[in-house]
């Protein structure tokens, strides 16, 4: 069962994964005023009995509860470092899933306190990560909260050319290859910049420091995006968006 609130946070950061929060948002949430939780949707336990899957078997893993085992602790060491509560809830990561419902999400974000802040993915090439944010936004929805503010989801969103720049946003409103997800969410909400952050040299060197934490996801995450721990890499700026429902147009 999802975890219940242990106290009032300010912001609540939806990380479909472990690591996707802190390689999208480190330098960000070191800086947030707290408190902060960030709540990995796909963290719980592999059943018993399944095979290994084949990230996990790359990153050098014989089961998947080691790797279960492995990544929740790296995950704490992440979330210590930026000085924020580590919260994971029940459903299998998406290899080990038996479907796409999140009914511990649903009941989450239905203890939030009113007035919590919650982020979540933007799901840029990822379902899982676009699930997430989908689920989130018509649970809120049904409870009568505002929108969810959305987040760039990294590596995936930073490698488009416009990358940390001002014209991000308008850049993956056309890009085929970043934006997708993006134009998507355009289709029913108008987005406006919440925050942008291009890191400055402290504010990396603790960004890098966090996601190294996730050690046993570099060399896949590297063969896949390259040098994505350079300082120009698809690291090297964070954003988050506003949402505002369109009207429904008949």
């Amino acid at each position: 069962m999802p975890e219940t609130p242990s106290r009032p946070w300010r912001t609540v950061v939806l990380s479909p994964h472990f690591d996707d929060a802190v390689f999208s948002l480190a330098a960000t949430l070191a800086g947030l005023p707290g408190p902060t939780a960030v709540v990995t949707v796909y963290g719980g336990a592999p059943a018993p009995g399944a095979p290994v899957s084949w990230w996990d078997a790359t990153c050098g893993f014989s089961s998947p509860h080691e790797a279960h085992r492995a990544r929740l602790a790296e995950d704490a060491a992440a979330c210590a470092r930026l000085g924020v509560d580590q919260v994971v809830l029940d459903h299998p990561d998406g290899p080990y899933a038996s479907g796409p419902e999140l009914p511990g999400l649903d009941t989450f974000l239905a203890r939030l306190p009113a007035g919590t802040d919650v982020w979540v993915p933007l799901g840029s090439n990822q379902p899982d990560h676009e699930n997430v944010r989908l689920r989130a936004t018509r649970v809120l929805a049904g409870l009568g909260t505002p929108p969810p503010r959305v987040y760039a989801d990294l590596p995936y969103t930073g490698h488009l050319p416009e990358w940390g720049t001002e014209s991000a946003s308008k850049a993956l409103a056309q890009s085929p290859m970043c934006g997708l997800a993006y134009q998507d969410l355009l289709r029913t909400h108008h987005t406006t910049v919440h925050h942008h952050l291009v890191p400055d040299d402290a504010q990396w060197a603790a960004k890098r420091a966090a996601a190294q934490c996730y050690g046993s996801q570099l060399a896949p995450v590297a063969a896949d995006h390259g040098n994505f721990l350079s300082r120009t890499g698809p690291l090297r700026a964070e954003l988050v968006w506003s949402l505002e429902a369109l009207e429904p147009t008949c």
